[in-house]
């Protein structure tokens, strides 16, 4: 990582954090209304779907097509949630995946760790964030290698190139719907700007971040895997669906990851609204034996000794 590439994941990490420190001063000074809440609340489903449905279930495992305009408008809120432009986020999960908690995972809190609890905490911070750090040249995910379906495609490129502009875009909106629906109040647009952008980012990072470490450390595991990836219902329910990150090891192209219809997972839900609206097609899920099949198998049972 150069100097110059470190000094912006610094920022892009720090200033949403302060942002996140002023918005819940707000709190108790009094100033945020049940409008900068509300302006958070589409902000964070927008960009939120951008990176669960369009970031990960669309361009990295391909678990629905969809066309061009739908792939675009996901990568552009994708981009909104400040993680990453979308072809390297997507060559770093699908590194992930393909060296799983093995060296070679970018973010796997199994590699660096330590025993004890001191090696745990090393192990989380790893995966939650020093990774975006600790990496060298040698260790980032080759786009060439990882993704070179996206580095043909003319829409994932120009969304790719303008990542920086689709950030901007991402605060300017929060910003001007504050402005413009207070009846131009500047108060309420700085408010707006802190709720709906820089706080919503932060938590939407730590939300997403969360995926990468706790889901592969506290959980349950029904399946085969071959990893330590795990279900997770409180993750689940702030990353819309990724929680449910075992599931997703077990069955990596599909677009349902939670698999019961206890499994909260609304990013299935909207890629199923698509799909009758004819905007996604070839939506691949499980089917029952496939399930099955992933489940471990009970050894058979020991013959009784036959009597001589």
């Amino acid at each position: 990582m150069t100097a110059l590439e470190r000094r912006i994941t610094v920022a892009a990490v720090v200033i949403p954090f302060l942002g996140f420190i002023a918005a819940i001063v707000t709190l108790w000074g009094g100033l945020v209304t049940g409008r900068d809440l509300a302006i958070f609340a589409v902000m964070y489903l927008l960009t939120g779907f951008g990176v669960t449905v369009g970031y990960h279930r669309l361009l990295t495992h391909r678990s629905f097509t969809a066309p061009p305009a739908v792939r675009g408008t996901f990568a552009v809120l994708g981009s909104m949630s400040l993680q990453g432009a979308v072809i390297h986020w997507v060559a770093d999960h699908r590194k992930h995946h393909t060296f799983t908690d093995e060296p070679g995972d970018p973010h796997s809190p199994h590699l660096h760790g330590g025993d004890g609890a001191l090696g745990v905490l090393k192990g989380w911070w790893h995966a939650h964030t020093g990774w975006l750090f600790d990496r060298g040249i040698s260790e980032r995910a080759s786009a060439r290698r990882f993704a070179p379906d996206l580095r043909k495609d003319p829409v994932i490129r120009f969304v790719d190139r303008k990542f920086f502009h689709w950030v901007a875009l991402g605060l300017a909106i929060p910003f001007l719907a504050g402005l413009v629906l207070s009846g131009f109040s500047l108060t309420a647009g700085l408010t707006a700007l802190l709720w709906g952008g820089l706080a919503r980012i932060f938590l939407q990072h730590h939300a997403t971040w969360s995926v990468n470490s706790i889901c592969h450390m506290y959980g349950s595991r029904p399946f085969d895997t071959g990893d330590e990836s795990r279900n997770n219902w409180i993750v689940a329910l702030v990353a819309m669906g990724e929680g449910w990150h075992h599931n997703h090891h077990a069955f990596p192209t599909s677009a349902r990851h939670g698999l019961t219809l206890r499994q909260f997972d609304p990013s299935y839900w909207l890629i199923l609204g698509l799909e009758r609206l004819g905007l996604a097609s070839d939506v691949k899920r499980p089917r029952p034996q496939d399930i099955a099949r992933k489940l471990p198998q009970a050894p058979p049972p020991e013959r009784e000794p036959v009597a001589a």
